[in-house]
């Protein structure tokens, strides 16, 4: 076993991805990445003790994309692995759906890997996510929004998706591939300003001349913050049952003595069961107010926008302001 690969599988179980002793579908699209995981994944199976199969979509953008689908069924053949393909109409599918070509692709893609995956009997699907990728969706979320889950990123797993190369960079990769005479095709498209990653990659060549551990760092971080939300999460769940309760999928019920910052946590939790979207800053507003209410003696309803707070037997329920919000699950 080559270092990179001794290195790799070190990585796979330091982080405990627990991906052995089962079926594993390989997305393959022929670039470099791709290619790589192929490679690695054929390198690994008898340590991991896998049985892999190999998936190919041609979303039919790009004239080349013939021939990578070829290329990858005769690495398939190489290595003895079977390999089931597909052909989507993207620009159909964006157009009756009112998307964008990127998440039109990404869907259509992830609904039929997930058909194959089943068919297969594989419950995972081994993606070619590199630490790369994992900083740009980090900068892809904060754009977007704000608070620990934007930093959270990209994981090693996340069912039944399976990230093993998320640790690795593109350039390691592709000095792998060329250590092993091995080509791979690379998609000119991600070299456009296209897609809002591609144009995020863009800028992040500037921050890596900068700081060039900025993908290790943000890694790192993105490890800690998710030990902090698994820890969170798990002292909220405690509460629950005597210090808050969702109640009928219309109300909150709090017992009284809360700090915001507890609180703001616990609304944040409640509102993701009810599906009700709100930022962070106004869920701490929410929840300082609340707080500060709960500390009197509640005999009327209080107003706080389009929040009720009425009186409780032993503390207080919360009604939600919009009537209109979709039932919890």
């Amino acid at each position: 076993m080559r270092r990179f690969e001794t290195n790799l599988l070190h990585q796979i179980h330091r982080r405990g991805d627990g991906v052995q002793k089962c079926s594993v579908l390989i997305a393959c699209s022929g670039g470099g990445d791709s290619v790589a995981l192929l490679l690695c994944m054929v390198a690994l199976r008898t340590s991991l003790k896998l049985e892999l199969a190999v998936a190919h979509v041609d979303h039919g953008l790009r004239p080349e994309s013939k021939e990578e689908a070829e290329y990858v069924k005769t690495l398939c053949e190489k290595f003895g692995l079977d390999m089931f393909a597909c052909s989507l109409d993207v620009i159909d599918h964006a157009s009756r759906t009112n998307q964008g070509l990127e998440m039109a692709a990404r869907e259509l893609r992830w609904s039929w890997l997930k058909k194959e995956a089943t068919n297969f009997g594989a419950g995972w699907i081994a993606t070619g996510h590199t630490i790369e990728d994992h900083t740009e969706t980090v900068f892809l979320r904060l754009a977007r929004g704000s608070g620990p889950g934007c930093l959270s990123g990209l994981s090693a797993t996340q069912a039944p998706r399976w990230s093993p190369l998320i640790e690795c960079n593109r350039e390691e990769l592709r000095a792998y591939l060329c250590g092993l005479n091995i080509e791979w095709r690379e998609d000119y498209t991600n070299d456009t300003g296209f897609t809002p990653r591609n144009r995020w990659r863009k800028h992040l060549t500037d921050f890596r001349a900068e700081a060039p551990c900025i993908d290790r760092h943000l890694w790192e971080t993105h490890r800690q913050i998710s030990d902090l939300l698994e820890l969170r999460n798990a002292v909220v769940f405690s509460w629950r049952g005597t210090r808050w309760d969702i109640i009928e999928c219309k109300y909150i019920w709090l017992n009284i003595g809360w700090k915001t910052g507890d609180l703001a946590w616990v609304l944040e939790a409640a509102f993701r069961e009810l599906n009700i979207i709100r930022e962070y800053t106004h869920i701490f507003d929410l929840a300082d107010w609340v707080s500060k209410v709960l500390f009197r003696p509640i005999k009327r309803p209080w107003k706080w926008g389009n929040w009720s707070l009425y009186p409780h037997l032993c503390g207080a329920s919360l009604q939600l302001g919009v009537p209109n919000n979709p039932d919890c699950g």
